[in-house]
């Protein structure tokens, strides 16, 4: 009894490790559709995103007042996910301007929807952390590597076992077909 819940209790860790592995591959992979993932490191946007977040980012056609966006900054490694605050036409170009709900004034810059990265529409509270953390060399041998090896392992005892029973299932058939054999000896031995 102790056995299965220890079983159950390993596998539903190494389930939820397998998880956050996955999401982290996909944050550094783009999926299918331009669907982007990105940890939110800020309370900036605090109560609507907490800092820890996992959001998933897709492209629009549109985007409106409102709208919770992450785009670009003028260092192009960095983004922001931030609400539009306002929309308006500026030289033939739609802009746009952002301001974070928990700050108290507007990002202070003006862009296009060329900055934009994409519209969230999902949003999965505190598992950015973990994600985060298996970005790190600690974090992917804790993560990934070391529940990985695990893994392997309970299979390679797996099948281990199966092929032990295999080889123990041929020596029992070849020990009664050996018998089998040894008495039809006997019985044809006896009637002559």
């Amino acid at each position: 009894m102790m056995g299965k819940i220890f079983k159950t209790i390993i596998n539903t860790v190494l389930l939820c490790l397998v998880v956050i592995g996955i999401f982290v591959v996909f944050s550094f992979v783009p999926f299918p559709g331009n669907y982007k993932i990105y940890t939110v490191q800020t309370g900036s946007m605090s109560p609507a995103i907490h800092t820890g977040s996992l959001i998933f980012v897709k492209p629009m056609s549109d985007y409106n007042v409102g709208d919770i966006v992450t785009r670009r900054t003028k260092d192009s490694k960095t983004t922001i996910t931030h609400r539009i605050i306002s929309k308006e036409e500026m030289g033939g170009k739609i802009a746009f301007e952002t301001k974070g709900d928990a700050n108290d004034g507007s990002d202070g810059e003006k862009f296009t929807d060329v900055g934009i990265v994409g519209k969230t529409f999902l949003v999965i509270p505190f598992l950015g952390y973990p994600v985060s953390y298996a970005r790190t060399v600690q974090g992917l041998i804790l993560i990934i590597i070391i529940p990985a090896i695990i893994i392997i392992y309970d299979e390679a005892q797996k099948i281990k076992k199966e092929v032990l029973k295999k080889i123990d299932y041929r020596k029992r058939i070849k020990k009664r077909e050996e018998t089998l054999n040894n008495k039809e000896e006997k019985n044809e031995e006896e009637k002559i």
